[in-house]
C-alpha cells in the first residue's frame, strides 16, 4: 500500500514538474520568442528579414537569441539602420549568424570549440568557470526547448567577422 502511494506521488510530481517543459516544446522557435517577451527586437528583425517561415520549419535549429537589452547595447541607430529594406541582406547575414543547424543543447555546446552557422561562418564557443560563451556573448539562459529546436539566450548581438575579445 505504501509503495503504491509513493509511486502515485512520484508520478504526480513528474507530471507536474514536466508540464511546463512539455507545454513549452509544443511551440516553435518563433512562437516561443514571441511569447517570451524579451525578444521583441529580434522578432521584429526576423519578420523584416522574412525569416519567420524558415524558423518555423521543422529544423531542428539552435538559436542563440540576443535579448532586447543586447540589441539596445548596439551603437545608436544600428537597429533602425538594419531594419531598413535596403539593408535586408546585411540583416539576414547577422540573423543567420545566430542560428546553427541541429539541436545543440548546452550539454553539447560546452564540449565544442566552434559552431558553423546558417550564414556559412563559424563562431567560437568557450566554456570556463561554468560560463558558456559564443563569440563575445554570454549564454544567460540555456536550453529553452521548442518543437523545432532549442534557444539559448545571449547578452550580446553576434556580428559576423567580429573578432572575439579575450
Amino acid at each position: 500500500m505504501h509503495k503504491t502511494i509513493a509511486l502515485f506521488v512520484a508520478i504526480v510530481l513528474v507530471l507536474v514538474l514536466a508540464a511546463p517543459v512539455m507545454a513549452q516544446s509544443d511551440a516553435d522557435i518563433v512562437d516561443v520568442a514571441v511569447e517570451n517577451g524579451s525578444f521583441t527586437t529580434l522578432v521584429a528583425a526576423v519578420q523584416q528579414a522574412e525569416l519567420v517561415d524558415a524558423l518555423k520549419a521543422e529544423g531542428p535549429y539552435t538559436v542563440f537569441a540576443p535579448t532586447d537589452e543586447a540589441f539596445a547595447a548596439l551603437p545608436a541607430g544600428t537597429v533602425e539602420e538594419l531594419l531598413k529594406p535596403e539593408n535586408k541582406d546585411q540583416l539576414v547575414a547577422i540573423l543567420t549568424y545566430h542560428v546553427v543547424e541541429g539541436n545543440v543543447p548546452s550539454s553539447v555546446a560546452v564540449t565544442l570549440d566552434e559552431a558553423k552557422t546558417l550564414n556559412g561562418q563559424s563562431f567560437e564557443i568557450r566554456y570556463a568557470d561554468e560560463v558558456l560563451m559564443v563569440g563575445d556573448a554570454k549564454v544567460v539562459k540555456a536550453d529553452i526547448e521548442t518543437s523545432n529546436g532549442v534557444i539559448h539566450v545571449i547578452d550580446k548581438v553576434l556580428i559576423p567577422g567580429e573578432k572575439v575579445g579575450r
